[in-house]
């Protein structure tokens, strides 16, 4: 598993958000990696196996998810940045789903 995970949830359906793309950015907003979410709405393998401390991105197409459901939504992504310290931390970063909104938090 690398260091930086996310899962998403989309919380209309309370169902996971399958099939949208994630993109990892690092301190210098350079892309580090892109997956998709599987049909547990996951993407375990985002990111290299060690991390500098920094700041970091994770950014989801959340538009394509609505718009293929055609479900009218105000979001067309989601940009979250969080801190990395430990360099060998694992970050599991989830994201909490609705077309005119979301949450996130620090997983495990």
């Amino acid at each position: 598993m690398s260091l930086i995970t996310t899962h998403v949830l989309d919380t209309s359906t309370g169902t996971p958000a399958a099939g949208i793309q994630v993109t990892l950015r690092g301190p210098q907003q350079q892309q580090i990696a892109t997956g998709t979410t599987d049909a547990d709405g996951r993407v375990g393998d985002l990111g290299p196996e060690s991390l500098t401390p920094g700041t970091y991105e994770l950014v989801f197409a959340t538009g394509e998810h609505f718009e293929a459901r055609g479900v009218e939504h105000f979001f067309p992504q989601v940009s979250l940045a969080f801190s990395v310290e430990a360099a060998a931390e694992h970050y599991h970063v989830p994201l909490l789903l609705s077309p005119f909104g979301y949450t996130t938090y620090r997983g495990s």
